[in-house]
């Protein structure tokens, strides 16, 4: 059973960067999925509804992206239909400033559009508590009718509708077709064909201008009147930055005469989108049979995040989040800068990981330089070796999640290329080997040069640090760190930090638990930790301990190898399986180092290489999978 059906638009959203400059000027873009319809269906799925969608996309590289994002999130795909005709819509805006935000709408014979009486599901619409119509489907016949069907069944069922009147002058044919900014263009016509709408709507959303077209008046409160005349539904007034207003059965003499939700005091960034977050936030609480002020107060401050941040379906908080903004506040009026919500954000609504994560580490650059100057081979055979530890890897993994590999770009872009059509999990490394002050390989703006990787790839960053270093290098070592971690959170990829405090210092029962704490006291909360291996459980009991009290997000710690005999690395396994942070391996040397050494001077082919290394991984691989991981910290 869902709760909660969502009916109509699916589109990209494309966004620009540049705040503050003219649409025309504009140079990068953000993507999300967007579309009223989907922004409500992902929000209130982060929220904790069970969720599901009808809508149309294109049998194209778009449509396959807003299925597979609905997917990730939780959302039912069940009513989506490919549509082998039309191409998915898009809208692109600009912020040019706090009151213009420049739209274009690109849905001549969209996907969406297209949406008819066929697609809607008798089945599909009664598994859903709620149904939500929006008003830009009832713009065309064919998409009018396939509402007014599902509205029809879910009736017929006992179930709630809701309208959101979603008012889109100019795809009603009333404003310029690049005039997506307008908001409002009184419309007799219009307010007719949603004074037949009306009747059958158990709660209807909009904003104070959405509510003169379908009340037919601009004096707000008349305009609430005309829709009670015609409406027993309850009826939701949006008033932007002073909050809502809710009105169950007469109509008070006075706006404020409503249940009332007080609105939060955030500086305003982009509106598009906050609606749709409204929303998203006020059926978490209606749906649920909760209090009319509770459901205004999570739909009011969903509202506060869509406003303060750029996109709309991705910015939409996860109920977690807001909890969290609900109970502890914020000392920020921009949503977007305050690092402890960015942080929640980011671990409640990325993507799902499986693990643990087995992989194959092979982003060495000057080790494998080393051992080609000494096999007198040019270092442009690296790179072939590199894909051939890719089929190594792929070798093991046959198809599994859970499997993965550590890959540079130096040499090994092609390697990654191969690693990605596989499947493979990746970790791609910014360091400059070998650096000790921390020193990244791409020199100049680490954010520009990670624009052009690719977001399935998690960023690996090495830094050679210990507790006992004289503080100007820990300094200098954490500010890099710093940047690297601000880097990858800007660019939206994930950031694995490792590690290595052995090399330049003893090695005790606390020394890595007190590099992560000091970590965690600047602001530093990867996603991953690459820790070297450690004979002592007690030191992964302190390891763990570290995390489950500073990130109880993080995805977990990977084991190292070094180049440690393999024995030893499976002695590490035993000893980390004391705490269920260690969530897999990365070695490298142990496995590529005999095999490199051999192909490049010339001494096996490449089956031989591939088969010795997938036989040496998977001896790690057996070995993690005997071991039994504790399941408490």
């Amino acid at each position: 059973m869902l709760d909660v059906i969502t009916i109509g638009r699916s589109s990209i959203d494309v966004y620009g960067q540049q705040i503050g400059g003219r649409l025309e000027d504009m140079a990068t873009f953000s993507k999300a999925v967007g579309g009223c319809p989907a922004n409500i269906a992902i929000g209130t799925a982060r929220l904790g509804l069970r969720s599901g969608l009808i809508t149309r996309v294109g049998d194209e590289h778009f449509g396959r992206f807003i299925r597979e994002q609905l997917v990730r999130e939780g959302v039912a795909t069940d009513g989506i239909v490919t549509d082998p005709q039309r191409l998915t819509a898009l809208a692109i805006l600009g912020i040019r400033d706090r009151e213009s935000f420049p739209l274009i709408f690109y849905r001549t014979d969209c996907a969406d559009a297209a949406l008819c009486e066929d697609d809607i599901d008798e089945n599909f619409i009664a598994s859903a508590k709620v149904i939500v119509v929006t008003g830009t489907h009832f713009s065309r016949p064919h998409s009018a009718a396939a509402q007014r069907k599902a509205m029809r069944i879910a009736k017929a069922h006992g179930h709630k509708v809701v309208f959101d009147v979603d008012y889109r002058p100019n795809l009603w044919g009333l404003a310029a077709i690049g005039d997506g900014e307008a908001r409002y263009v009184r419309s007799e016509e219009v307010t007719k064909h949603l004074s037949e709408i009306l009747p059958d709507c158990d709660l209807i959303v909009g904003t104070e201008e959405e509510l003169h077209i379908a009340g037919g008046s601009e004096d707000t409160l008349e305009a609430i009147r005309a829709i009670r005349v015609i409406s027993n539904g309850t009826i939701v007034c949006k008033r932007g930055p002073m909050g809502c207003v809710v009105f169950e059965g007469e109509i008070p003499a006075s706006l404020e005469g409503g249940v009332k939700g007080s609105g939060f005091p955030i500086e305003v960034y982009n509106t598009l989108g906050a609606g749709d977050a409204f929303m998203s936030g006020f059926l978490r609480g209606w749906v649920r049979g909760e209090r009319l002020s509770d459901c205004c107060t999570y739909a009011n401050a969903c509202g506060a995040f869509a406003v303060s941040r750029l996109l709309c379906s991705s910015e939409i908080p996860s109920w977690e989040e807001l909890q969290y903004f609900l109970k502890e506040g914020s000392p920020h009026k921009e949503l977007r800068r305050d690092r402890e919500l960015n942080h929640l954000h980011w671990v409640t609504t990325r993507c799902e990981q499986a693990t643990p994560i087995m992989a194959l580490a092979c982003d060495h650059r000057l080790q494998l330089e080393d051992i080609a100057r000494d096999a007198g081979a040019p270092f442009e055979k690296i790179r072939q070796f590199k894909s051939l530890a890719i089929a190594a890897a792929a070798r093991v993994a046959q198809g599994r999640p859970g499997f993965g590999v550590f890959m540079d770009g130096r040499y090994g872009q092609d390697a990654l290329f191969e690693a990605s059509h596989k499947g493979l999990w990746i970790a791609r490394p910014i360091e400059k080997t070998g650096s000790r002050p921390l020193e990244f390989e791409c020199g100049g703006s680490l954010g520009a040069h990670l624009v052009e990787w690719p977001t399935e790839q998690t960023i690996k960053c090495l830094c050679f640090y210990h507790p006992d270093d004289p503080e100007e290098l820990k300094q200098r070592q954490e500010r890099e760190l710093s940047r690297a971690y601000d880097a990858c959170r800007q660019e939206g990829r994930e950031i694995l930090i490792e590690i290595i405090a052995g090399k330049h210092g003893s090695l005790g029962r606390d020394t890595i638990s007190k590099v992560l704490s000091r970590l965690y006291d600047i602001g530093i909360k990867p996603d991953w930790w690459k820790l070297e291996g450690q004979k002592d459980p007690e030191a992964w009991l302190a390891i763990g301990d570290v995390i489950e009290r500073r990130d109880p997000h993080c995805r977990g710690v990977m084991i190292l190898g070094l180049d440690a005999p393999m024995q030893d690395l499976i002695d590490a396994f035993e000893a980390a399986s004391v705490t269920k942070w260690v969530k897999g391996f990365a070695i490298g040397r142990t496995i590529f180092v005999q095999p490199a050494r051999a192909w490049l001077a010339g001494e096996i082919d490449d089956e031989s290489a591939v088969a010795e290394m997938a036989r040496r991984f998977r001896t790690f691989v057996d070995a993690w999978n005997g071991l039994k991981i504790t399941e408490t910290a």
